[in-house]
């Protein structure tokens, strides 16, 4: 349990493995001594699978290595949102399922999801606008139906996170924010990423003006950075918030040696953490979710790999910024082991 000072670390366990199996996951994440990780890919001998796909099945199993593991899911790290909103042809391979069908069967299977894994938090994306055009001009359409999907979490018990992210309707900040200020139900949250504001071609002071319009709704934090407020040629930005080539981005970096000024964002939300972790005590959240997304071994529109390695380095560079400014967190030690064998000292 995190104190009023502090946070819970958590990671998404896919980006420790190379493999994605089960075990690798676990075994990378248990030895940085983390015991939350949001689950979104792994492979438990028949594939690998996205967490909406597993079997009932897989689910037990997954339960069994995590109690072995001595790990607590903390979020569904669900695909929810990431869907057309509108079916047109507009270069993108994104695909358009009727919302109808999408709300009765998708976000119903994430709800259950949550439940198996017995979690609170569904992470979830604001929908595609067609490429290149206005965001604003599908805000309403969007709001609708976040708010629907936020209605069905709200009823199951769950709170629904917003992540913002480049492409999507809410591809920044100020846009999330006045999703949520519309869609107004609490089981709604935002899911602040500096990187992917970073990466859009804002520099870290928009990117801190984001981050301050966000902070009413917040709910969690996924960190990773990004080197440069550029976009490579590659890339392809349109201009800030302009459509960008996710898989052409290469320069993802740990929270101590990127563009976003982690530490100041960090510091910032010290000052709210009692607030905040209140808040979400209310809905049943353990605490406030610092979650390790890096990247830095590369990253795309579904996901990413940082490797065992790459992912010590992240959680590493990640805990000198929040040192630095003084936000508490925990990382496994020797009491945690001898309490996990069932001895007190």
């Amino acid at each position: 349990m995190a104190t009023s000072r502090g946070v819970l670390l958590s990671a998404l366990a896919d980006e420790a493995a190379f493999k994605l199996t089960a075990v690798e996951q676990f075994s990378a994440l248990a030895a940085l001594g983390l015991e939350y990780y949001s689950l979104r890919f792994v492979d438990l001998g028949r594939g690998v699978k996205n967490v909406m796909d597993l079997t009932l099945r897989e689910i037990q199993e997954l339960r069994h290595l995590e109690d072995t593991y001595g790990l607590n899911v903390a979020s569904i790290a669900s695909p929810i949102g990431k869907v057309k909103l509108v079916d047109v042809d507009d270069g993108t391979t994104n695909r358009y399922v009727p919302f109808k069908k999408y709300l009765a069967k998708d976000v119903a299977k994430a709800c259950e999801r949550a439940h198996a894994f017995e979690t609170k938090l569904i992470r979830g994306f604001s929908f595609y606008s067609p490429r290149d055009a206005d965001p604003a001009a599908y805000l309403e359409q969007a709001v609708d139906q976040i708010g629907q999907i936020t209605e069905a979490c709200h009823r199951s018990d769950l709170t629904f996170g917003l992540e913002v992210e480049a492409n999507l309707v809410g591809r920044t900040g100020h846009l999330l924010a006045e999703i949520h200020r519309r869609v107004n139900n609490p089981a709604l949250v935002l899911v602040f990423d500096a990187a992917n504001l970073i990466v859009q071609g804002f520099s870290p002071a928009e990117v801190f003006k984001q981050w301050e319009a966000m902070k009413p709704g917040l709910g969690w934090v996924h960190v990773k950075d990004y080197r440069s407020p550029k976009q490579s040629a590659s890339g392809g930005s349109g201009g800030k918030g302009g459509h960008v080539d996710e898989d052409a981005l290469s320069h993802f970096v740990p929270a101590d040696r990127g563009s976003a000024n982690h530490a100041k964002i960090f510091a910032d939300l010290k000052t709210m953490l009692p607030t905040l972790q209140k808040r979400l005590q209310r809905r049943g959240i353990p605490g406030v979710l610092v979650d390790l997304e890096p990247h830095v071994r590369g990253g795309g529109q579904f996901g990413g790999t940082s490797g065992p390695d790459g992912m010590g380095i992240a959680l590493r560079g990640l805990c000198r910024v929040l040192d630095k400014v003084g936000v508490a967190y925990h990382l496994r030690d020797f009491d945690d082991l001898l309490a996990a064998r069932g001895i007190l000292t």
